[in-house]
């Protein structure tokens, strides 16, 4: 028997009133969703704090379950509850299943190897692609990452297959920060040089039993200078880059360095 013909005889011939049925059965669900996202829209503007997203929080849900039971409903209806006919169902609904799931699958499958390689743990800073934060909570399926602006990101674990992640300190509690400075390529060097590593040595923030370096490179435009040392915590790393950042700035204006201007780029009509 061709696959057409099996997958027709699987479905019943609707007659005026089973159609009238099915209608109604829609109709009602989709009432009764908008009336329930309607009213507890309603109720929630009428809390406060917690309760009120956690009323909202519902709504999904709600629909959800209102879905399910119009489509336990919908398929008796259409379908002849027959076994050959199950099983047929069964597997068409299986296939579609397998291509709609593939890249939940996938996200699965990186999920096990990312924690079984401890690409990322709990405390790493981590980033993947333009989301850089401290990985909250590692999932089978997403990695939860919180950003410095205290945004909650959701990551997709089959993102490892494809993109290269960042992890600034691997389960050390402490990282690496870098300070950055361009000033202008006549000035005294060694001088700069000292005055950056000793306002690393002074910040309140440093780990001391971690090395400070000064890396100097000489550009077309000027000097650059960066200051890297590690803070005490990895979160304290935004407190320490902007201390070594505003002290340095200052040291450096002391002796007299200028800082490096970047040229007026010019426009074409």
């Amino acid at each position: 028997m061709a696959p057409e013909t099996q997958v027709t005889q699987i479905f019943k011939r609707l007659d005026s009133a089973a159609a009238l049925e099915l209608v109604a059965i829609v109709a009602g669900a989709t009432l009764m969703i908008i009336v329930v996202q309607r009213l507890m829209r309603w109720i929630g503007n009428r809390l406060q704090g917690s309760k009120r997203l956690t009323l909202l929080a519902l709504v999904p849900l709600i629909r959800l379950v209102i879905i399910l039971a119009a489509a336990a409903v919908i398929v008796p209806l259409l379908i002849e509850p027959s076994l050959q006919n199950m099983v047929a169902l069964l597997s068409i609904v299986g296939v579609a299943l397998g291509f709609a799931l593939k890249d939940y699958a996938s996200s699965l499958i990186a999920g096990i190897v990312a924690i079984g390689e401890r690409d990322y743990r709990n405390g790493d800073w981590v980033k993947l692609e333009d989301v850089y934060g401290e990985v909250r909570h590692v999932g089978l399926r997403t990695l939860e990452v919180v950003t410095p602006d205290d945004d909650r990101v959701l990551i997709p674990h089959a993102l490892l297959w494809s993109q290269a992640v960042s992890n600034s300190n691997n389960g050390d509690a402490r990282l690496q920060c870098t300070a950055d400075f361009f000033v202008h390529p006549q000035h005294d060097s060694h001088a700069a040089r000292q005055a950056l590593e000793d306002v690393a040595l002074t910040s309140p923030y440093l780990y001391f039993d971690k090395p400070v370096a000064v890396v100097v490179n000489e550009k077309p435009w000027g000097t650059h200078y960066r200051l890297k040392a590690y803070p005490v915590d990895a979160s304290q790393q935004f407190r320490f880059l902007t201390d070594l950042t505003v002290r340095g700035k200052t040291a450096l204006s002391e002796l007299g360095v200028p800082f490096a201007v970047a040229p007026a780029v010019q426009f074409g009509d």
